[in-house]
């Protein structure tokens, strides 16, 4: 164990180089070497990863029993490959299936690839799905926050109070704020500052749409 906490960092950095090494190479034997069963070791191999650095966050909070930055960065990259990233797997999937088509010259993609790449181009299109996914963001985290805040305060009114004075931020100090301990406190925080970036991010797409290619 002291090992694992001792090169925590270091593990998490080889693991998401390994995880990335995964896909790469998902897309390398199933598509190029055309080796599909073979393929799917390397998913289910990600995913292992995936549960692993779970594990390992777990473990050094078991240890420490701190809310660590460690923490922060594990489960904002669990909740990240088991939410956005799947998109942003498919999106990899079907670029690797482009490229690798083209250099072996046979057809990888489908007539549905080719519709939903141009689709992707529309900016209309691209600042719809934008607001779609900031609105659902926006209601997981409203209703995120709700339960946290009803955890850690008596009644509505003292969330009410909290809400109209946001002095508690400023103060950075979890006894005068919403939430019940530490841990709750540096989850929604962390989650507050997310939200708002990704919010800023989404909407940027409507306020100044792109020009479609």
């Amino acid at each position: 164990m002291n090992i694992l906490y001792e090169f925590h960092w270091e593990i998490f950095i080889v693991a998401e180089v390994v995880s990335v090494i995964c896909l790469l190479l998902f897309g390398f034997f199933r598509y190029f070497l055309e080796k599909r069963k073979l393929s799917i070791f390397f998913i289910l191999m990600f995913l292992s990863l995936i549960v692993l650095e779970a594990i390992l966050g777990l473990m050094i909070y078991k240890e420490t029993g701190e809310f660590s930055t460690f923490l922060i960065v594990i489960i904002i990259f669990v909740i990240y490959a088991c939410t956005f990233g799947m998109f942003d797997f498919i999106r990899l999937d079907r670029w690797m299936r482009q490229k690798i088509g083209k250099f072996r010259k046979v057809e990888l993609l489908t007539e549905k690839d080719y519709k939903l790449m141009e689709r992707n181009k529309d900016p209309k299109y691209i600042a719809k799905k934008y607001r779609i996914s900031a609105t659902i963001h926006f209601i997981v985290f409203i209703t995120g926050q709700t339960i946290l805040w009803s955890i850690g305060t008596n009644n509505v009114e003292e969330m009410i109070r909290y809400i109209t004075d946001l002095s508690w931020i400023e103060e950075g100090a979890v006894d005068n704020s919403p939430y019940q301990n530490e841990t709750m406190y540096y989850i929604g925080m962390l989650w507050g500052l997310i939200f708002i970036i990704d919010f800023l991010y989404s909407m940027s797409y409507t306020i100044f749409p792109s020009k479609k290619e």
